[in-house]
Protein backbone atom coordinates (compact mmCIF):
# COMPACT_ATOMS: atom_id res chain seq x y z
CA UNK A 1 0.00 0.00 0.00
CA UNK A 2 2.49 2.58 0.92
CA UNK A 3 4.37 1.89 -2.38
CA UNK A 4 1.59 2.18 -4.27
CA UNK A 5 0.28 5.60 -2.74
CA UNK A 6 4.25 6.61 -3.20
CA UNK A 7 3.99 5.88 -6.70
CA UNK A 8 0.82 7.47 -7.15
CA UNK A 9 1.87 10.95 -5.50
CA UNK A 10 5.27 11.14 -7.29
CA UNK A 11 3.31 10.58 -10.40
CA UNK A 12 1.04 13.54 -8.60
CA UNK A 13 4.01 15.75 -7.54
CA UNK A 14 5.86 15.44 -11.00
CA UNK A 15 2.47 16.27 -13.20
CA UNK A 16 1.81 19.57 -14.70
CA UNK A 17 0.19 21.55 -12.64
CA UNK A 18 -3.54 21.66 -13.27
CA UNK A 19 -5.35 25.27 -14.42
CA UNK A 20 -7.21 25.68 -10.95
CA UNK A 21 -5.23 27.06 -8.54
CA UNK A 22 -6.60 24.37 -5.36
CA UNK A 23 -6.77 21.06 -7.20
CA UNK A 24 -9.52 18.50 -6.61
CA UNK A 25 -7.14 15.94 -6.18
CA UNK A 26 -6.39 16.05 -2.36
CA UNK A 27 -10.20 15.35 -1.87
CA UNK A 28 -9.80 12.64 -4.21
CA UNK A 29 -6.18 11.01 -2.59
CA UNK A 30 -7.78 11.76 0.85
CA UNK A 31 -11.02 10.08 0.23
CA UNK A 32 -9.44 6.67 -1.19
CA UNK A 33 -6.72 6.58 1.72
CA UNK A 34 -9.99 7.38 4.19
CA UNK A 35 -11.41 4.50 2.60
CA UNK A 36 -8.27 1.68 2.70
CA UNK A 37 -7.72 0.32 5.73
CA UNK A 38 -5.07 2.05 7.95
CA UNK A 39 -1.94 0.37 8.55
CA UNK A 40 -1.16 -0.77 12.01
CA UNK A 41 1.65 0.50 11.88
CA UNK A 42 2.10 3.38 10.14
CA UNK A 43 6.05 3.48 8.78
CA UNK A 44 5.94 7.77 9.04
CA UNK A 45 10.23 7.51 8.71
CA UNK A 46 9.74 5.75 5.82
CA UNK A 47 7.10 7.36 4.21
CA UNK A 48 9.38 10.86 4.75
CA UNK A 49 12.23 9.07 2.40
CA UNK A 50 9.85 7.17 -0.14
CA UNK A 51 6.91 9.59 -0.54
CA UNK A 52 8.62 12.92 0.45
CA UNK A 53 12.21 12.90 -0.95
CA UNK A 54 13.39 13.65 2.22
CA UNK A 55 17.38 12.19 2.84
CA UNK A 56 17.40 9.44 5.65
CA UNK A 57 18.85 12.06 8.39
CA UNK A 58 16.27 14.41 7.69
CA UNK A 59 13.12 12.26 7.57
CA UNK A 60 15.08 10.57 11.10
CA UNK A 61 14.74 14.69 12.48
CA UNK A 62 11.45 15.01 11.17
CA UNK A 63 9.50 12.12 11.99
CA UNK A 64 10.08 12.87 15.93
CA UNK A 65 7.66 15.53 15.09
CA UNK A 66 5.14 13.03 13.14
CA UNK A 67 5.11 10.65 15.50
CA UNK A 68 1.25 10.89 16.24
CA UNK A 69 0.67 10.06 12.83
CA UNK A 70 -1.15 6.66 12.64
CA UNK A 71 -1.91 6.63 8.85
CA UNK A 72 -0.73 8.34 6.05
CA UNK A 73 -4.62 10.12 5.43
CA UNK A 74 -4.23 13.92 6.14
CA UNK A 75 -0.29 13.76 4.85
CA UNK A 76 -1.45 12.07 1.45
CA UNK A 77 -4.11 15.01 1.19
CA UNK A 78 -1.44 17.84 1.86
CA UNK A 79 0.87 16.47 -0.98
CA UNK A 80 -2.00 16.49 -3.41
CA UNK A 81 -2.87 19.36 -2.70
CA UNK A 82 0.53 21.21 -2.85
CA UNK A 83 1.26 19.29 -6.25
CA UNK A 84 -2.44 20.77 -7.35
CA UNK A 85 -1.01 23.93 -6.37
CA UNK A 86 1.88 24.11 -8.87
CA UNK A 87 4.65 22.46 -6.17
CA UNK A 88 7.28 20.46 -7.55
CA UNK A 89 8.89 17.27 -6.50
CA UNK A 90 11.87 19.40 -4.86
CA UNK A 91 9.47 22.09 -3.94
CA UNK A 92 7.92 19.95 -1.15
CA UNK A 93 10.70 18.22 -0.09
CA UNK A 94 12.51 21.28 0.84
CA UNK A 95 8.63 22.34 2.40
CA UNK A 96 8.50 19.57 4.44
CA UNK A 97 11.92 19.01 5.28
CA UNK A 98 11.77 22.61 7.06
CA UNK A 99 8.40 22.18 8.50
CA UNK A 100 7.58 18.46 8.98
CA UNK A 101 3.80 19.58 10.57
CA UNK A 102 2.87 20.96 7.18
CA UNK A 103 1.80 17.55 6.81
CA UNK A 104 -0.38 17.44 9.34
CA UNK A 105 -2.75 20.10 8.28
CA UNK A 106 -6.49 20.27 7.60
CA UNK A 107 -6.34 21.23 3.77
CA UNK A 108 -9.94 22.31 3.50
CA UNK A 109 -9.68 24.55 6.88
CA UNK A 110 -5.80 25.91 6.60
CA UNK A 111 -4.17 24.93 3.42
CA UNK A 112 -6.99 25.87 0.90
CA UNK A 113 -7.96 28.93 2.55
CA UNK A 114 -4.67 30.45 2.97
CA UNK A 115 -3.66 29.77 -0.62
CA UNK A 116 -6.98 31.36 -1.87
CA UNK A 117 -6.11 34.37 -0.03
CA UNK A 118 -2.86 34.93 -0.86
CA UNK A 119 -4.21 34.77 -4.63
CA UNK A 120 -7.07 37.23 -3.57
CA UNK A 121 -4.27 39.74 -2.88
CA UNK A 122 -2.01 39.27 -5.82
CA UNK A 123 0.46 36.54 -5.22
CA UNK A 124 0.92 34.22 -8.37
CA UNK A 125 0.77 30.82 -8.10
CA UNK A 126 4.59 30.72 -8.70
CA UNK A 127 4.79 32.86 -5.88
CA UNK A 128 2.69 30.90 -3.80
CA UNK A 129 4.51 27.94 -4.51
CA UNK A 130 8.07 29.85 -3.62
CA UNK A 131 6.57 30.60 -0.67
CA UNK A 132 5.79 27.13 0.63
CA UNK A 133 8.88 25.76 -0.44
CA UNK A 134 10.36 28.17 2.09
CA UNK A 135 9.27 25.46 4.81
CA UNK A 136 8.07 28.22 6.92
CA UNK A 137 5.51 27.35 9.59
CA UNK A 138 4.00 30.73 8.95
CA UNK A 139 1.96 29.51 5.68
CA UNK A 140 -0.04 27.67 8.56
CA UNK A 141 -1.16 30.52 9.94
CA UNK A 142 -4.60 31.87 8.83
CA UNK A 143 -3.70 35.20 9.67
CA UNK A 144 -0.81 35.42 6.97
CA UNK A 145 -3.77 36.34 4.14
CA UNK A 146 -5.40 38.72 6.24
CA UNK A 147 -2.06 40.48 7.90
CA UNK A 148 -0.73 40.82 3.72
CA UNK A 149 -1.98 43.99 2.26
CA UNK A 150 -0.48 45.59 4.93
CA UNK A 151 2.94 44.39 5.06
CA UNK A 152 2.64 44.83 1.00
CA UNK A 153 2.26 48.26 1.62
CA UNK A 154 5.36 48.19 4.00
CA UNK A 155 7.40 46.46 1.57
CA UNK A 156 6.10 47.84 -1.45
CA UNK A 157 5.57 44.56 -3.59
CA UNK A 158 5.46 41.04 -3.15
CA UNK A 159 8.89 40.42 -4.09
CA UNK A 160 10.11 42.36 -1.08
CA UNK A 161 7.95 40.35 1.20
CA UNK A 162 9.63 37.07 -0.16
CA UNK A 163 12.86 38.41 0.35
CA UNK A 164 12.22 39.13 4.35
CA UNK A 165 10.64 35.75 4.25
CA UNK A 166 13.39 33.67 3.00
CA UNK A 167 15.43 35.13 5.90
CA UNK A 168 13.00 35.75 8.77
CA UNK A 169 9.64 34.42 9.21
CA UNK A 170 8.77 35.17 12.57
CA UNK A 171 7.29 38.79 12.43
CA UNK A 172 4.33 37.88 10.58
CA UNK A 173 3.01 35.42 13.14
CA UNK A 174 3.06 38.73 15.28
CA UNK A 175 -0.40 40.63 16.50
CA UNK A 176 -0.55 43.57 13.99
CA UNK A 177 -2.22 45.50 15.89
CA UNK A 178 -1.04 44.98 19.29
CA UNK A 179 2.78 44.37 17.84
CA UNK A 180 3.38 45.20 14.44
CA UNK A 181 1.77 48.71 13.86
CA UNK A 182 2.99 50.30 17.22
CA UNK A 183 6.11 49.54 16.82
CA UNK A 184 6.56 51.22 12.82
CA UNK A 185 4.64 54.29 14.61
CA UNK A 186 7.50 54.02 17.28
CA UNK A 187 10.45 53.72 14.98
CA UNK A 188 8.93 56.31 12.76
CA UNK A 189 8.69 58.89 15.89
CA UNK A 190 12.06 58.04 16.69
CA UNK A 191 13.46 58.25 13.36
CA UNK A 192 14.94 55.10 12.92
CA UNK A 193 14.22 53.10 9.30
CA UNK A 194 12.96 56.51 7.70
CA UNK A 195 14.94 56.57 4.31
CA UNK A 196 16.10 53.27 4.33
CA UNK A 197 14.78 51.71 0.68
CA UNK A 198 12.46 49.21 0.91
CA UNK A 199 13.48 45.70 -0.19
CA UNK A 200 17.28 46.37 1.13
CA UNK A 201 19.08 43.85 3.71
CA UNK A 202 19.17 46.95 6.04
CA UNK A 203 15.14 47.67 5.86
CA UNK A 204 14.82 43.88 6.44
CA UNK A 205 16.08 44.80 9.78
CA UNK A 206 14.21 47.22 10.54
CA UNK A 207 11.25 45.44 10.07
CA UNK A 208 12.55 42.15 11.99
CA UNK A 209 13.15 44.89 14.92
CA UNK A 210 9.51 46.38 14.20
CA UNK A 211 8.03 43.13 14.97
CA UNK A 212 10.18 40.89 17.25
CA UNK A 213 12.27 43.53 19.52
CA UNK A 214 9.21 45.57 20.87
CA UNK A 215 8.88 49.17 21.73
CA UNK A 216 9.62 48.71 25.55
CA UNK A 217 13.31 46.82 24.02
CA UNK A 218 13.58 49.12 21.52
CA UNK A 219 13.64 51.88 24.49
CA UNK A 220 16.02 50.18 27.00
CA UNK A 221 18.62 49.08 24.50
CA UNK A 222 19.03 52.56 22.70
CA UNK A 223 19.49 53.77 26.38
CA UNK A 224 22.00 51.09 26.65
CA UNK A 225 23.79 51.80 23.83
CA UNK A 226 24.08 55.20 24.78
CA UNK A 227 25.36 54.06 28.03
CA UNK A 228 27.89 51.40 27.16
CA UNK A 229 29.16 53.87 23.77
CA UNK A 230 28.90 57.01 25.61
CA UNK A 231 26.93 58.10 22.60
CA UNK A 232 24.77 61.12 22.11
CA UNK A 233 21.34 60.75 20.83
CA UNK A 234 22.60 62.11 17.73
CA UNK A 235 25.13 59.61 17.40
CA UNK A 236 23.01 56.90 18.37
CA UNK A 237 20.65 57.56 16.32
CA UNK A 238 23.04 57.71 13.30
CA UNK A 239 24.15 53.91 14.21
CA UNK A 240 20.54 52.38 14.32
CA UNK A 241 19.59 53.74 11.38
CA UNK A 242 22.39 52.66 9.38
CA UNK A 243 22.98 49.20 11.55
CA UNK A 244 19.19 48.34 12.86
CA UNK A 245 20.17 45.40 13.78
CA UNK A 246 21.93 46.29 16.68
CA UNK A 247 18.72 46.09 18.41
CA UNK A 248 19.00 42.39 18.21
CA UNK A 249 22.49 42.23 19.85
CA UNK A 250 22.60 41.06 23.30
CA UNK A 251 23.67 43.46 26.21
CA UNK A 252 26.66 41.18 27.05
CA UNK A 253 27.96 41.01 23.24
CA UNK A 254 27.80 44.68 23.22
CA UNK A 255 29.26 45.69 26.51
CA UNK A 256 32.04 43.11 25.16
CA UNK A 257 31.93 44.81 21.60
CA UNK A 258 32.61 47.87 23.47
CA UNK A 259 35.33 46.54 26.01
CA UNK A 260 37.30 45.38 22.67
CA UNK A 261 37.32 48.63 20.97
CA UNK A 262 38.39 50.66 24.32
CA UNK A 263 41.18 47.77 24.39
CA UNK A 264 42.40 48.88 21.02
CA UNK A 265 41.79 52.28 21.11
CA UNK A 266 39.24 53.05 19.06
CA UNK A 267 36.95 56.20 20.53
CA UNK A 268 32.95 55.72 20.52
CA UNK A 269 32.98 58.86 18.25
CA UNK A 270 35.27 56.70 15.62
CA UNK A 271 32.55 53.87 15.44
CA UNK A 272 29.62 55.89 15.07
CA UNK A 273 30.84 57.56 11.60
CA UNK A 274 31.10 56.24 8.81
CA UNK A 275 31.38 52.97 7.76
CA UNK A 276 33.14 52.36 10.27
CA UNK A 277 29.81 51.32 12.36
CA UNK A 278 29.34 48.19 10.34
CA UNK A 279 32.61 46.66 12.76
CA UNK A 280 29.34 46.64 15.47
CA UNK A 281 27.98 43.67 13.38
CA UNK A 282 30.76 41.11 13.55
CA UNK A 283 31.82 38.71 15.55
CA UNK A 284 33.62 39.55 18.16
CA UNK A 285 35.42 35.79 18.43
CA UNK A 286 35.42 34.52 14.97
CA UNK A 287 36.35 37.60 12.76
CA UNK A 288 37.67 41.23 15.80
CA UNK A 289 40.14 39.43 17.67
CA UNK A 290 41.55 37.05 15.94
CA UNK A 291 42.62 39.73 12.80
CA UNK A 292 43.53 41.95 15.83
CA UNK A 293 45.76 39.45 17.62
CA UNK A 294 47.24 38.49 14.38
CA UNK A 295 47.99 41.90 13.01
CA UNK A 296 49.51 42.94 16.35
CA UNK A 297 51.47 39.78 16.37
CA UNK A 298 53.19 41.05 12.90
CA UNK A 299 53.75 44.31 13.71
CA UNK A 300 55.81 42.73 17.02
CA UNK A 301 57.46 40.89 15.01
CA UNK A 302 58.82 43.22 12.29
CA UNK A 303 56.69 41.43 9.44
CA UNK A 304 54.67 44.30 8.81
CA UNK A 305 56.06 48.00 9.73
CA UNK A 306 52.93 49.90 10.78
CA UNK A 307 49.84 48.74 12.01
CA UNK A 308 46.76 48.86 9.34
CA UNK A 309 44.06 50.87 9.87
CA UNK A 310 41.13 48.79 12.18
CA UNK A 311 38.80 49.39 8.74
CA UNK A 312 41.37 47.65 6.58
CA UNK A 313 41.28 44.52 8.46
CA UNK A 314 38.28 44.15 10.09
CA UNK A 315 36.52 44.67 6.63
CA UNK A 316 37.82 42.67 4.36
CA UNK A 317 36.45 39.15 3.81
CA UNK A 318 37.90 36.48 5.16
CA UNK A 319 39.77 35.17 1.90
CA UNK A 320 41.33 38.29 1.52
CA UNK A 321 42.50 38.96 4.91
CA UNK A 322 44.43 35.50 4.83
CA UNK A 323 46.00 35.85 1.40
CA UNK A 324 47.46 39.74 2.44
CA UNK A 325 48.10 38.97 6.22
CA UNK A 326 48.56 35.22 7.00
CA UNK A 327 49.81 33.17 3.84
CA UNK A 328 52.60 36.13 3.10
CA UNK A 329 54.10 35.18 6.31
CA UNK A 330 54.05 31.49 6.92
CA UNK A 331 57.65 30.94 5.91
CA UNK A 332 59.25 33.85 8.47
CA UNK A 333 56.35 32.72 11.13
CA UNK A 334 55.43 28.72 10.77
CA UNK A 335 52.68 29.16 13.24
CA UNK A 336 50.94 32.14 12.58
CA UNK A 337 48.29 30.42 10.20
CA UNK A 338 47.77 27.82 12.65
CA UNK A 339 47.52 30.22 15.75
CA UNK A 340 44.65 32.13 12.97
CA UNK A 341 42.78 29.67 12.78
CA UNK A 342 42.81 28.74 16.24
CA UNK A 343 42.05 32.11 17.33
CA UNK A 344 38.63 32.14 15.26
CA UNK A 345 38.06 29.06 17.39
CA UNK A 346 38.13 30.98 20.43
CA UNK A 347 41.47 29.00 21.16
CA UNK A 348 44.05 32.06 21.41
CA UNK A 349 47.78 31.00 21.95
CA UNK A 350 50.38 32.50 24.04
CA UNK A 351 52.31 33.93 21.18
CA UNK A 352 49.34 35.95 20.08
CA UNK A 353 48.58 37.30 23.69
CA UNK A 354 52.21 38.42 24.28
CA UNK A 355 52.26 40.36 21.35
Amino acid sequence: MLRLRSCILTRLLSSPSSASPISPLHRLLSAAAAAADPSPAFAIEQYLVDTCGLTRPQALKASAKLSHLKSASKPDAVLAFLAGIGLSGADVTAAVAGDPQLLCTDVDKTLAPVVAGLTAHGLSRAQVARLVSLGRPIFRNRSLASNLPYYLSLFGSNENLLKLLNQSHSFLGCSLEKVVKLNVTFLQEYGLGLGVPRGSPMFMHVLYAVAIVGEDKITAKVDYLKKTFRWSDAEVGNVVCKIPQLLRRSKDTLRRLSEFFSEVGLEPADIAIGHRSVMLTYSLESRLKPRYYAVKFLKKTGLVKSFPSYSTIFHLTDKVFVERYICPHKEAASHLYEDYVAACKGEVSTRFLSA
